[in-house]
């Protein structure tokens, strides 16, 4: 299967990539799967509630037990009352991890990039040749190629010049092979992808 693919000349041609990684069956209940694990995954787990005992309250009865006419009540810290403690409070303990498999995962991702191919959102790129880190050289660059700067840009590792280069673009974002989750390749409009990342995308996941 082929894909567009941008020289360092700017030009725009096709190249072959791999069908096992961009040619998977679009799977939605893989996919939901592997986004909420992963979100899940990433929560930190430091919301806490007060239990009846934690609550600071006076554990003076509200009123006496028999002659007014109301129901019996003991203490404020009632968690029937305003004010009161959780029933089944929320613990900074509470574990929020789901597990997936590595076979489904790597399934997932490649589900991504299928998807993303097949609409149309990936493109294959030889290298940024910045010889400076500077943010207007890389915008510069991409008003030649007629890129949006709302872009995921995936390389095998990281280059210094192109990293100090988008750090201040809040709408892109680099990453490597190892790196990439499935949350981020859904987040951006474009997803650009190195010629060297291509063949680390097919051995680590075909």
């Amino acid at each position: 299967m082929e894909a567009n693919f941008i020289g360092s000349d700017g030009k725009t041609t096709k190249v072959n990539i791999p069908e096992q990684v961009f040619g998977t069956k679009y799977n939605e209940a893989l996919v939901h799967q592997l986004i909420v694990a992963y979100m899940s995954n990433a929560r930190s787990g430091t919301r806490a509630q007060k239990s009846r005992s934690q609550v600071q309250k006076s554990t003076h009865k509200l009123w006496k037990q028999k002659g007014t006419g109301r129901a019996r009540s003991g203490t404020g810290s009632n968690p029937i009352r305003r004010g009161g403690g959780r029933i089944f409070p929320n613990l900074p303990i509470e574990n929020f991890t789901q597990k997936i498999n590595k076979k489904m995962y790597r399934k997932g991702i490649s589900v991504i990039l299928s998807q993303l191919y097949s609409e149309d959102k990936l493109c294959i790129f030889d290298k940024f040749l910045l010889s400076n880190p500077k943010t207007k050289e890389f915008l510069v660059m991409l008003d030649s190629i007629n890129l949006d700067n709302d872009l995921l840009i995936i390389t095998e590792d990281i280059d210094d010049n192109l990293y100090f280069s988008t750090r201040n673009i809040p709408t892109v974002t680099i990453t490597d092979t190892l790196h990439t989750d499935p949350v981020i390749l859904l987040k951006h409009k474009k997803v650009l992808i190195s010629l060297q990342a291509v063949n680390k995308f097919e051995e680590l996941l075909a």
